[in-house]
């Protein structure tokens, strides 16, 4: 069948008609015109499965706690992000022990959190028994991602 004729058929009688006579011709049958239409016919003509579908109950809450305790465990990447900078390739190979790199973010100024590579907190930076850590100081509502993404 033609690609022209396929784009015309709206009708999803049509549409199974016609894969299934492609299909036909592709394996080499012959009369894949009957063929598509007696099967269609089948098809149409098939009650569904009683039982098939579970019918719905207006509980949602205990279905929405067991959904989110499946999530709980998944391990996502969090990093803080000092900052960033944009150098050529001939100054990272002359870097040495004891180089300095100069980042766009400010002395003072809130570190990024990102999970997986989404902006979703800001803080500052601690030190708890010589290990480095931080204090979230303002989180990000999903409003403010997206108009960070936007500019």
């Amino acid at each position: 069948m033609s690609e022209h004729n396929e784009e015309l058929a709206t009708d999803p009688a049509d549409d199974w008609a016609a894969a299934l006579a492609e299909q036909a011709q592709t394996t080499g049958k012959t009369g894949a015109a009957s063929d598509a239409d007696d099967l269609f016919a089948q098809a149409s003509q098939a009650k569904p499965a009683s039982g098939l579908f579970q019918p719905f109950s207006g509980s949602v809450a205990s279905g929405t706690q067991n959904d989110i305790d499946m999530i709980l465990d998944i391990p996502v990447q969090l990093t803080v992000e000092l900052g960033r900078t944009k150098i050529p390739i001939k100054h990272i190979l002359q870097l040495a022990q004891g180089s300095v790199i100069e980042l766009d973010g400010l002395a003072g100024e809130p570190m990024d959190v990102l999970v997986n590579g989404y902006l979703i907190a800001q803080g500052e930076v601690v030190v708890v028994n010589d290990r480095f850590g931080i204090r979230l100081t303002d989180i990000i509502t999903p409003s403010e991602r997206l108009r960070k993404l936007n500019r």
